[in-house]
Parts: C-alpha cells; sequence; structure tokens
C-alpha cells in the first residue's frame, strides 16, 4: 500500500506501517480503521519482513478516531461503537494477532485512541517532542481500553492519573521514559533511523524463536506466570 491513509513499506528486513493523515493528525476514519487488518497481515505474512515499526507521517503520531469525519459516516460510527462495545477491535497488531515483533515509534502527539498502538506495541520508543494523553473523559467517555493495556504495561498511578485527568495534563516523552512506557527518547530526526537499527538488529535473531518469545512474555501478562513458561517450550502444563 503505496497511497491511502496507510502506507506500508518495507526497509530491508523491516516492514514499515506509517499513518498517513498528517492534515488530521493522523486521526483514525473510517478508510484507515477499514485498511489497518489488511496492512498489519500483509506484513506478518511476508516473509522477508522479520520486524514490523509504526509511526505517523507528519507531526502527529495518532490521536485517536475522526469524530467529525465519522459523524458524517454513521454506519461507520455505529460499526466503530458495535466494535467497542464487543471488544472487537481491529486496529494493532495486538488486536489482530500478529505474530512479528512490532515496534512503535511515537513521533508526535498521541492522544485517546492512538494509546491503543503504545499499549500493544512490543517496544515503544519516542521522539522528545511525543506527548501522551487520553481525553475521554474529558468529552464524557469512559476510558478503558488503552489505558487498560497501557496500565499492564507500567506504572498503574501514572496511568490513571492520566485517565482521570483527561484533556487538561500531558505526558512527556521524557516521562514517558521515566515510568517506563518507552524504552528510548531520540531527537526527532533519529527517531526514524533508531528504529529502524533497532528492528534490524532484532531481524537478525531466528524468526521462529523471536515469534515464540513474542508469544511468552505476552502471555505471562496474561495468564499465570507458570502456564505462559511452560508453553513457551511448547509443553502443556
Amino acid at each position: 500500500m503505496n497511497g491511502g491513509t496507510i502506507l506500508v513499506s518495507r526497509r530491508g528486513p523491516v516492514g514499515w506501517l506509517v499513518f498517513n493523515r498528517p492534515d488530521r493528525g493522523n486521526a483514525l476514519n473510517a478508510e484507515m480503521m477499514d485498511a489497518l487488518p489488511g496492512a498489519w497481515s500483509e506484513l506478518d505474512g511476508d516473509p522477508q519482513v522479520r520486524v514490523i515499526v509504526v509511526t505517523g507521517a507528519g507531526k502527529a503520531f495518532q490521536t485517536g478516531l475522526d469524530v467529525v469525519q465519522l459523524s458524517r459516516e454513521p454506519a461507520a460510527l455505529r460499526d466503530m461503537a458495535r466494535r467497542t462495545k464487543k471488544a472487537d477491535l481491529r486496529l494493532t497488531g495486538w488486536h489482530l494477532g500478529v505474530t512479528k515483533p512490532i515496534i512503535t515509534a511515537v513521533n508526535g502527539v498521541c492522544a485517546g485512541g492512538g494509546l491503543h498502538f503504545l499499549a500493544d506495541s512490543d517496544i515503544a520508543i519516542a521522539s522528545s517532542r511525543a506527548t501522551f494523553l487520553d481525553s475521554h473523559v474529558s468529552v464524557g467517555q469512559v476510558s478503558a481500553f488503552e489505558t487498560i493495556g497501557l496500565a499492564r504495561r507500567a506504572s498503574f498511578g501514572a496511568v490513571a492519573r492520566l485517565a482521570l485527568t483527561g484533556a487538561h495534563e500531558r505526558v512527556t516523552a521524557e516521562d514517558a521514559l521515566r515510568l517506563g512506557w518507552v524504552s528510548d527518547v531520540t531527537e526527532p530526526a533519529e527517531l526514524e533511523p533508531t528504529a529502524q537499527a533497532l528492528a534490524e538488529r532484532i531481524a537478525e535473531n531466528d524468526p521462529v524463536a523471536l515469534a515464540r518469545t513474542k508469544r511468552a512474555l505476552w502471555r505471562a501478562l496474561e495468564t499465570r506466570l507458570t502456564k505462559a513458561r511452560y508453553e513457551a517450550l511448547g509443553e502443556h502444563w
């Protein structure tokens, strides 16, 4: 996919998935939501791609639902509401069962639904100009899936503060590093090269071992520790 709201490209063993609505803060519209499952599937199914990097075009990373656009498309809005209610989201690699390692490179504002991609990545890094906020409660909505996923990564108290303060407070990239939400902060111009270099280092490893290690780490968050460890070895517990 070389055009449209999602850009998919390959740089050696690294697949790139780029949100491409820079004039709208890369907010999710119906076209982008429809394109995401296919983009993830394309990269996950490509044997030449070992690692996937997610980032945004322009100054924002991802700013959640484009409610203005969706309000003009009642069917798309109803479909998104139905999927949210049933926890049937199809946005991130985690939602769609992507087996390859995923690096999220947060290049700017990451807000609301954009936090899905941060919470569901295997590794996250950020530009020094990145900021994080969750405005759900400020518009009368419950903050749930994104912040629950983020709290699973690290720092429950900080996540609770993010969710409960809504649009009134932002977390900086340096604070996100301190809280363990991201593992590295770079200068803006160095974000993509840093993500590419990290992905290439990961790609040097055995792909089967990478997939099983990724699965074991996530299972450890989602299931009992002993069960996750046995499943990592391909055994039953």
